[in-house]
This record gives C-alpha cells, sequence and structure tokens, in this order.
C-alpha cells in the first residue's frame, strides 16, 4: 500500500512554489521548523493532519485539497452515507475518514477513525494545534492524555487541547470506532 504522505507531499510543496513561499516563510505561517517541512516535503515520512490543517488555514486553501488534491465545491451541505466519506491513509495504524471533504469553507474537519487493539508500548504520542473532540461509537478506546490515561466507551465524549500529547488504542482485542472533530 502507497503511504498517503508520498501524495501530499508533491501537493504541499507546489502549493508552497504556487504562492511564491520560501521553506522559511512557510514555516513562520504555521509555527513549524523549517528542517521538519523539508521532509515533509521530500515524501519520507507521515505529515500530521494538524500540520496540514495550518497550512491549509495559512495559505488559504482546503484541506481536502492538501490531502487529495481534489477540490471541494458544495456550499450549502454535503452527505456523506455510511460506509462513505474520503479515505485519509496517513496513519498506518489508524483508518481515517474525512466526512466532509466535500463542503468547501469548513471551519473543523469531521473524521470517523477506527483504531485498531495494540500493546501499550506501541501506542504513538502526537500533538498538534487547535482543539478535538471525540465520540465513542464502537468498542472501548484508551486515549493517553499528557500525563493521563483514560478509558472511553460507546456514548463517551472527550473534548481536549490538541497541544497535548496524545495517543490511542482499541481496548479488549478489539478496534474502537470513534468520530473525531478537530478545530
Amino acid at each position: 500500500m502507497e503511504q498517503a504522505y508520498k501524495d501530499i507531499a508533491p501537493r504541499l510543496r507546489g502549493l508552497r512554489d504556487a504562492l511564491d513561499l520560501t521553506v522559511e516563510e512557510l514555516a513562520g505561517k504555521t509555527g513549524v521548523d523549517a528542517a521538519l517541512i523539508r521532509i515533509y516535503e521530500a515524501g519520507t515520512t507521515e505529515i500530521p493532519v494538524g500540520f496540514l490543517m495550518n497550512v491549509a488555514q495559512a495559505c488559504h486553501v482546503d484541506l481536502t485539497v492538501l490531502i487529495s488534491g481534489i477540490e471541494p465545491h458544495l456550499k450549502g451541505h454535503s452527505l456523506v452515507r455510511r460506509g462513505e466519506g474520503l479515505s485519509v491513509e496517513r496513519r498506518k495504524d489508524y483508518d481515517y475518514k474525512s466526512l466532509a471533504y466535500r463542503f468547501s469553507g469548513r471551519k473543523m474537519e469531521p473524521f470517523m477513525i477506527t483504531v485498531p487493539p495494540k500493546a501499550p508500548e506501541e501506542m504513538t504520542l502526537v500533538s498538534h494545534s487547535g482543539q478535538e473532540f471525540i465520540h465513542v461509537m464502537e468498542g472501548r478506546l484508551e486515549l493517553r492524555l499528557g500525563g493521563e490515561i483514560l478509558e472511553l466507551a460507546p456514548g463517551d465524549s472527550l473534548y481536549f487541547d490538541s497541544q497535548s500529547p496524545h495517543a490511542l488504542r482499541g481496548l479488549d482485542g478489539s478496534q474502537a470506532v470513534f468520530l473525531d472533530v478537530i478545530l
């Protein structure tokens, strides 16, 4: 399976070039080190969705363009049926489906995420700018947030500052499915 970041990297670099921005200027707009942006643009590592959201906002483009290369076009509403959604294979251990990829001018990014079970030592902490809302639909979810370990069951919700390092895994040997809204 081709890693999505290999497709996203040239769009990221192309956007920066089209706007006539240096790597350093994009770093200043996003608050991310220029060396890290060069790594992302090389297509050799995963590109965090939080960084892509910052680039989209700073460059006044839609996140869908960076992720898929397709311009969203709906403005009144965007209906996504069960099991549909733009698959965003940005992390090998999570399955992301964008639920509003066709809507232009979004103020938030809603995803349906499936997280498999894994050992605690396999969890990877991430952080990004913004805020996040999680609502568990199926399974039980362990969320490590800062120094805390939280367990969420179907129907449980959590709102948190995404800059706080966080990691996820399904519990009880099963995957967890949840709605994740990133602002």
